[in-house]
């Protein structure tokens, strides 16, 4: 008996993937150190009633007098230049939701997690606005929210 031949299958070859083009521009950071030193500013009076972590060209970040449950000091906030925007971490914000619930859609929009606000331009309303936000959490944490509600739990 012939064995049938079985037809050949040509090779199957694949096309390239062509890459997608960068159609993002670059960020453009020649404000980034003015976006800094205000941001900075906002931070700066608290600082002798705070821990100060760090303060460099890049870095001011500060810590409460308070120890979590992780037996370390809280954040209070911090500001930082990156590559591609200059971040400002309130952590306040991240303990009180009505804070967020008050604030403008403005701010909001800058906001990148649950603490954290993104600028790359001066935007003294929105830094008027995080400045009020700041003394209020400041309040808040110097007062002791942070103890009542770590008794709470």
């Amino acid at each position: 008996m012939a064995k049938k031949k079985t037809p050949t299958k040509e090779p199957v070859v694949k096309k390239p993937i062509a890459k997608k083009s960068a159609t993002k521009k670059p960020t453009d950071t020649t404000e980034f150190p003015a976006v800094f030193a205000r941001l900075k500013a906002i931070l700066q009076p608290y600082a002798p009633r705070m821990v100060v972590v760090k303060d460099d060209k890049t870095w001011y970040y500060l810590d409460t007098k308070s120890i979590g449950k992780n037996k370390k000091p809280v954040m209070f906030a911090a500001t930082r230049v990156g590559k591609a925007y200059v971040s400002f971490y309130l952590m306040c914000v991240y303990c009180d939701p009505k804070w967020v619930a008050e604030m403008s859609p403005a701010l909001k929009k800058r906001m990148q997690g649950k603490a954290c606000f993104n600028f790359t331009v001066l935007d003294e309303a929105l830094f008027a606005e995080l400045e009020a936000l700041t003394k209020t959490g400041a309040e808040w944490f110097l007062n002791g929210g942070l103890e009542k509600i770590l008794k709470m739990q």
